[in-house]
Formats: structure tokens, C-alpha cells, sequence
């Protein structure tokens, strides 16, 4: 395994490590994305400041947190006002679109790549990017998904129309006890289908989607020249994507490791010297290599 022993800062200036990304884009032969919450956070999906206040307002007022992540800790006293704050969240951070073109920037730089994607982000920004589905791996799950919260069997239920069913008629922070989304098969309560115990569902597309990423890999350990470009990963859970690409890229002596993260750009020592660290905004690095803006050092 790879040594957890990390360099924070890279080596080069930002121009620099451009200049060897776009190298190591145009050389590479299969690329590996690996992303994390720092990527959707830079496309504009943010969970505090203006957009909070825009869309939850009236929760601060009467709760008193102050961030969408904090709210959806909060012991709301009934289901009705659970889903009320749950249906705005999801509607908002899945059914609409990023506010910033960087997934759209991305996918122009992959496209004609042999690519594949595994990420735990759970907001579908990928596929509303034109992402190809059976190149994607959402490892924690789907904001656009619920499962039985028991749960009784290992399948999940498309929620876009009770979402916005709960948008329209929710008044003053509740939902219609009707729209309550309760099992089909043994009717206990629905809930997200987020991994944050083991009564995560991993249902039939998920175990496919896992299939495919590990047949992907499989069929490219052959010393070809490999791009593993992570983004926005942090460290909440490395050894989904982080500890794997270091120990991928230190097996294939080919391979580059790229991390772009916004005050958390690193890599193992181990891998260093062919390894691109980039310490900056993922959409200005994404705008960078998609030249619609320059590289200078000002960044």
C-alpha cells in the first residue's frame, strides 16, 4: 500500500502544472476520474450563504441552523416537516442543474477519451452533463432514489414525482400527510438512498455500475498509460477513491496521479515524481484545460 505520508503544496507553479496536466490529458490512453464533493461544490452547488437563505429561509428562522448540511441532521418534530426541508433539498441539489458549466467543460475534455467515472457524489451532476451512465459509478448512492428504510429488500424507487408533488403542496414547512413516501411492500417509512449506515441499499444498477468499473480497471492493467484524475476528493472516505488511485498509479509505473483540490491538493510521497498536485479552484483548472481561459500564475 501506498505510504499516507503526504506533500500538501505542489512542486511547480500553477502554470506549470497545467501545462503537464494537458500534457498527461493528451497522452494518456484510458483516464480514471475519481470525484468527490469539492467538484460540485466548485460547479456552484453550495450548501450555505445566498443559496441557503434562498431556499431555506424560513427553516433558519425557526430551527436556527444555518447551513443545508446542518439541516439535515436537524430532529424534525413530524415526518410532514421532515419531508418538507428533505423535498427542497433534493429538489434543488439533483433535479436542478449545477449553477456553473464545469461537469459540461469536463465532459469536453473527456469525451473522446476512453473514460470512466466513479464518484460519491449523490446530485446526478454527471449524467445531466451528457455523461454516458454505463461509465459511472455513484459508490454512496442517489439523491434521486429512495429505499425502504428497514429495509426489506435491496431495491430502490425513482422519487422525481413525489418530490415535486411535495414542492408544490408543501405550506408552512409541511407536506401533506398523503405524500408521506412510505414502502410499496411492507409499508414502513421510505428514506434516502444515501450510505450512511449499513441499511444502504445497493440494488441491481448499483452492483451493475460496480461491475463495470471493476471490468474497466481489469482490462487496463496491461502497463498502458493511465490518467487518474481525481477531483475535489477529500479525506472523509479515501479508501474509496484517494488510497486507490495512489495504489493503482504506484502499480503501473505508466500511470499519473492528478489531484486538483482546493486547499487539500496532495499525494503519497510514494508516488510523487509522477504525480500533477494542483492546489486551485477545479472549474478554473477545468476552464484552463478546456482554454477558456488562460493558465497564468495569478491563480
Amino acid at each position: 500500500m501506498c505510504s499516507k505520508i503526504s506533500i500538501t503544496k505542489s512542486a511547480g507553479s500553477y502554470s506549470d502544472n497545467i501545462r503537464r496536466l494537458r500534457g498527461a490529458l493528451d497522452k494518456a490512453e484510458t483516464v480514471v476520474v475519481g470525484a468527490g464533493a469539492g467538484l460540485s461544490t466548485s460547479a456552484g452547488f453550495v450548501y450555505t450563504g445566498e443559496r441557503f437563505e434562498k431556499y431555506f429561509s424560513d427553516f433558519a428562522a425557526r430551527y436556527g441552523f444555518c447551513d443545508m448540511y446542518s439541516g439535515g441532521f436537524y430532529p424534525f418534530p413530524s415526518p410532514e416537516e421532515f419531508w418538507a426541508y428533505w423535498s427542497r433539498y433534493i429538489f434543488i441539489n439533483r433535479y436542478l442543474d449545477a449553477p456553473k458549466p464545469v461537469y459540461e467543460e469536463l465532459l469536453a475534455i473527456l469525451k473522446d477519451k476512453d473514460y470512466f467515472v466513479v464518484t460519491t457524489n449523490v446530485d446526478h451532476c454527471f449524467q445531466k452533463a451528457g455523461f454516458d451512465k454505463r461509465r459511472l459509478f455513484y459508490t454512496q448512492g442517489d439523491y434521486g432514489l429512495f429505499q425502504c428504510s428497514g429495509p426489506c429488500r435491496q431495491e430502490t424507487f425513482d422519487n422525481e414525482s413525489v418530490i415535486r408533488q411535495m414542492m408544490e403542496r408543501q405550506d408552512g414547512m409541511r407536506v401533506p400527510s398523503e405524500l408521506l413516501p412510505v414502502c410499496p411492500h411492507c409499508g414502513r417509512p421510505m428514506t434516502m438512498n444515501l450510505r450512511s449506515d449499513n441499511k444502504f441499499v445497493e440494488d441491481e444498477g448499483w452492483h451493475m455500475a460496480a461491475a463495470r468499473y471493476e471490468e474497466f480497471l481489469r482490462t487496463r492493467q496491461d502497463g498502458r498509460r493511465i490518467l487518474f484524475l481525481e477531483l475535489g476528493v477529500g479525506y472523509n472516505t479515501p479508501v474509496i477513491i484517494k488510497y486507490p488511485f495512489w495504489q493503482m498509479t504506484a502499480a503501473n509505473p505508466q500511470a499519473t496521479y492528478a489531484c486538483i483540490n482546493y486547499g487539500e491538493a496532495a499525494c503519497s510521497e510514494e508516488i510523487a515524481d509522477r504525480s500533477i498536485v494542483v492546489n486551485a479552484d477545479i472549474g478554473d483548472v477545468v476552464s484552463a484545460l478546456f482554454g477558456k481561459t488562460d493558465c497564468s500564475d495569478e491563480l
